[in-house]
């Protein structure tokens, strides 16, 4: 991937962005005038332009060392944006020179993760909007959406390089790559705070010369034709389904494997490419790589189409690279196909799905493993009528993410444990991550019932200091320890964190008993209806509908929650 200046033609509307909330910024500077008459045109223009963030001191330095003597909001805006940027590839170099201090396989795989992930970092600094072509004043709002999921992914692969050491032999390293993207992380952190707290203003903006469309009035990309549309709601099998290409383990399509249909799919492409896998067990790790754009993988169902494998933390590699299967292209969509990873509960993280992919949905799908199935990565993301299943922190991550109408099956972990179903990694306040189970049911696996009562079994723990969960209008099984939510050490994010529950109902859905930190917030339907919902967090109702997958808007009324009190 090409590393040049972050700021180019393709980035101006993100740096229209942050410049126009800065204009605020100037406008309520807090600066008195004896200050004012003192510092120089340049360092006043800083200090305002810096005055929302949290990282004041490092913005401020910042730019005073890189931005010249620019003074106007346009101009400190492209420092920043160019200084973050370069701050990130200049911890990817060290990542290269830190390779002499590997020692043990571990080490080696964290800073490989550091190089790629580092990569994606530097991209999503430079990704702007020429896929959606630019936003008219009055959609100006969902650009301010696009901006904070585009930071907080950005945010979290620089931590997910750090996660990577956690178990490393090598302090050194760990240390070094940690000093080396300190700054990096807290100017991204600073962006996401200018963004975050003047969403609303941005909202108003008249900023002109974007205002090209690629939506139509039902939310459906103009590119999308009627034909393709049909297609993906269609059943294999049927005259309506002609996919692109065939996968059939049995040498009836035109490949064996999805990886080699995967190496003759169209990279970069604004069309939908449709991949049939047929009915089969594919023992094979399968990357949706980044370059691959607007995927879909339609599969005969997800307990006849499989994919699996049994990577684990016990082979020493990073959690990340346990997956069975990972999908990084944005636009990604998959419907009727199994991912397993089948490593056990004795090798603790194995991963079966990885997702960073932005817009990405998951329909009639089936995720198995044990600790850490389901890792919700990055970016926006849907999940309707799955199953996913797991031990300990089996959904994790710092994405976007919805799951509805899902089952959620807690299976049966090792005798020196208890299940734990979330354990979601938002570790900055601004950060858009969270996870919203709406209208799911959480039970039991088969294999569990039996033993169910022996085990305790949590709602969620805080892997991050702002880990962010809400169970909303679900089936929570009377399984669940009255308690609800489990810390995950000592006192860490207990008061920071963001864990509610809203209008649910089952046997374990009575919160008379729940942990009483700070954290654990107490959320009214209207507050989750206009926050938590498919069309406010992850603004599903503006990509959802090209995938024919159905979903529900909002929240259910209130009268069908079964809410118990």
């Amino acid at each position: 991937m090409s590393k040049g200046a972050i700021i180019g033609a393709s980035t101006v509307l993100v740096v229209a962005v942050v410049a126009a909330v800065c204009v605020v910024s100037f406008k309520n500077g807090s600066s008195n005038a004896k200050e004012d008459g003192e510092l120089s045109t340049s360092v006043k223009s800083i200090k305002s332009f810096c005055q929302p963030v949290d990282y004041r001191e490092t913005c401020e330095t910042t730019l005073e060392q890189t931005a010249g003597n620019a003074t106007n909001p346009t101009d400190l805006a492209k420092a920043i944006f160019k200084a973050t940027s370069e701050r990130i590839e200049k911890a990817v170099r060290e990542s290269a020179v830190l390779n002499d201090l590997k020692n043990d396989p571990r080490t080696s795989d964290a800073l490989k993760d550091c190089e790629e992930l580092l990569d994606y970092a530097i991209d999503d600094l430079k990704t702007t909007f020429d896929k959606l072509g630019g936003f008219q004043t009055s959609n100006f709002k969902r650009a301010v959406d696009d901006v904070k999921t585009w930071l907080s992914s950005a945010l979290t692969y620089q931590e997910t390089c750090l996660d990577g050491f956690e178990n490393s032999t090598s302090t050194e390293a760990s240390e070094k790559m940690r000093k080396a993207l300190k700054s990096s992380q807290e100017l991204t952190e600073n962006i996401l705070a200018i963004v975050d707290q003047f969403a609303d203003t941005l909202a108003n903006l008249d900023i002109t010369g974007f205002s090209r469309r690629l939506l139509g009035d039902d939310g459906v990309p103009v590119w999308m034709s009627n034909a393709k549309r049909r297609l993906l709601e269609a059943t294999p099998g049927s005259k309506e389904f002609k996919p692109d290409v065939t996968v059939a383990a049995d040498g009836s399509g035109d490949f064996k494997t999805i990886n080699e249909a995967l190496a003759k799919v169209p990279v970069k492409s604004t069309g939908t490419y449709v991949m049939y896998v047929k009915a089969g067990t594919y023992k094979e790790y399968v990357s949706v790589a980044r370059n691959v754009t607007n995927l879909v993988m339609i599969g005969d169902g997800a307990t006849k189409t499989i994919i699996t494998g049994n990577k684990s933390f016990m082979l020493n590699i990073t959690t990340k690279d346990t997956a069975t299967m990972e999908a990084i292209g944005n636009g990604f969509f998959m419907r009727g196909i199994g991912v397993e990873n089948t490593a056990g509960s004795k090798n603790h993280q194995a991963v079966a799905l990885r997702v960073q992919s932005d817009q990405s949905a998951f329909y009639e799908c089936q995720f198995d493993g044990h600790q850490d199935t389901l890792y919700t990565h990055t970016s926006r993301q849907y999940y309707r009528d799955c199953t996913i299943t797991g031990t300990i922190d089996f959904i994790f991550g710092n994405a976007q993410v919805v799951l509805q109408n899902c089952r959620i099956q807690v299976r049966r972990c090792m005798d020196n444990q208890q299940n734990i179903v979330t354990a979601q990694g938002r570790k900055e306040k601004h950060s858009a991550g969270g996870t919203v189970i709406h209208n799911c049911t959480i039970e039991p696996h088969e294999d569990f019932k039996a033993d169910a009562a022996k085990f305790k079994t949590f709602l969620g723990r805080p892997w991050k200091e702002y880990s962010r969960t809400l169970y909303i209008q679900s089936d929570i099984g009377g399984f669940i320890d009255p308690q609800g939510w489990l810390p995950w050490l000592g006192d860490f994010g207990l008061n920071t964190c963001y864990y509610a529950e809203v209008e649910n109902r089952g046997d374990g859905a009575d919160m008379s008993k729940r942990a009483k930190w700070r954290g654990v917030k107490t959320v009214t339907y209207q507050q989750a209806q206009q926050k938590y919902t498919v069309e406010r967090f992850i603004q599903g109702q503006t990509w959802l509908p090209k995938f024919g997958v159905p979903f529900i808007p909002g929240l259910l009324p209130q009268e069908q929650s079964g809410r118990i009190h």
